[in-house]
């Protein structure tokens, strides 16, 4: 009996390690094998911020800004950041893709998924040349005698991103309420306002670039503007859902979002590495050795041809300061995604802060005046300074605003520095 007893006990354990080990671990802890491997991605035209500590605020001599912005030490955990502003070429792709999604809405293009659902086909080219397609499109049109142009044309107004998005903090702390609470839908009109340049420059003989600046191809590389802080968020949801659905195709992992960088990310980035410099190249000057000015914006009581730019100037222009950013300070300002009021640096956390960046129509004021940082093309040389703030509120769309995107991919605090350029 004793020994029946010890071969049931023995078989007993080699099903144990039939059952729990796995091939090849000869009954060693050597983690789950069953995932695929994952390599973090390197979005296109962004560069690596890397993890780290900065003195953030005001620098003594700033008498405006000294009790707005006091100096405090911040930890920031690494993230991706787009090298220059998003450009005019980048943002048709947004207002594009949205023109063709309505389209093919409207044309019945989809196509059934193997989950028993349909898909928006966007694959269906759209000849928006075609005489035909313009009659069946036709809701999407102002017609000639209405466009003010003579001719018939697409209807910017008609071209509205629906998106939503969930605020998981807020249902985390409340988590006996309704999560539907917490869900929130926005349409936004995703053309940008081409009219700011008229109201820039009124009394003055703006044709060119007030008729063309967002389209013509001389103008692409140019910072995009006119667009107000909601569409730069409906921008970010759109990238993003256009970067998981390729990974998803490649049968990649997905993770984080493209999103408006915090205030303090972009003061950490604009910095560059050179903790209590007052411009994103140091500084304390804005001339180099040679006489060049180092950003596009207003010198010289108003000369602002002065550093090459009468207005706004190519998104590559200017050096890059030490992370790889390019016109961080000047060309135009930026919008970030943080609310703008006078002590939120006495109430914010020391790692990686941030602040809620939805806005509802019951919101307080301060909660829709939204940071703009950088400085532009129309501002003096105090507006370049990396630790200036400023605030516009959020429905505005100005001449001398743009935007660019921050990316944090998963384990950023143990990334080492990387790049991916265009």
């Amino acid at each position: 009996m004793k020994k029946t007893s010890l071969k049931v006990s023995a078989l007993a354990l080699l099903a144990f390690a039939a059952s729990c080990g796995q091939p090849g671990s000869n009954g060693q802890l050597i983690g789950d094998q069953t995932r695929m491997n994952y390599k973090a991605p390197l979005p296109l035209g962004m560069v690596y911020v890397p993890s780290g500590t900065f003195k953030m605020g005001a620098s003594d001599e700033d008498i405006r800004g000294r009790n707005d912005a006091t100096v405090h030490t911040v930890q920031m955990v690494g993230f991706y950041m787009d090298a220059t502003e998003i450009s005019n070429q980048e943002y048709r792709q947004f207002t594009n893709y949205v023109k063709d999604s309505i389209a093919n809405t409207i044309l019945g293009n989809f196509k059934d998924m193997p989950d028993g659902t349909q898909r928006l086909d966007m694959s269906k080219h759209i000849n928006w040349k075609d005489p035909e397609l313009q009659d069946q499109l036709a809701a999407m049109f102002l017609p000639a005698e209405q466009s003010g142009w003579g001719r018939k044309q697409v209807d910017a107004s008609k071209l509205i991103y629906h998106y939503g998005l969930f605020d998981y903090a807020m249902s985390v702390q409340h988590p006996m309420e309704s999560q539907l609470k917490y869900s929130y839908h926005f349409d936004v009109p995703a053309y940008p306002d081409t009219t700011v340049w008229i109201r820039q420059f009124n009394y003055a003989y703006n044709e060119p670039i007030a008729m063309q600046y967002f389209w013509f191809q001389g103008f692409n590389k140019y910072p995009v503007v006119g667009v107000n802080w909601k569409q730069c968020n409906a921008f970010c949801d759109w990238r993003t859902n256009m970067w998981r659905s390729d990974r998803e195709k490649q049968r990649l992992y997905t993770e984080g979002q493209f999103r408006l960088p915090s205030e303090q990310e972009w003061e950490y980035a604009a910095r560059g590495g050179r903790n209590e410099s007052p411009y994103p190249w140091g500084g304390p000057y804005i001339i180099n050795k040679k006489g060049c000015y180092l950003a596009n914006f207003k010198p010289q009581r108003g000369n602002y041809s002065a550093d090459g730019g009468l207005y706004t100037v190519p998104v590559t222009w200017y050096a890059a300061n030490d992370y790889g950013l390019k016109n961080m300070s000047g060309n135009v300002s930026e919008w970030t995604a943080s609310a703008y009021y006078g002590g939120s640096y006495n109430q914010m956390a020391d790692i990686n802060p941030y602040v809620k960046y939805d806005v509802q129509p019951n919101d307080p004021i301060w909660m829709r005046r939204k940071v703009v940082r950088g400085g532009s093309w129309r501002d003096v040389a105090y507006y370049l300074q990396v630790s200036t703030r400023d605030y516009e509120f959020a429905d505005t769309s100005k001449a001398y605003i743009g935007f660019r995107c921050v990316y944090t991919e998963v384990n950023p605090a143990l990334t080492n520095r990387r790049t991916a350029r265009q």
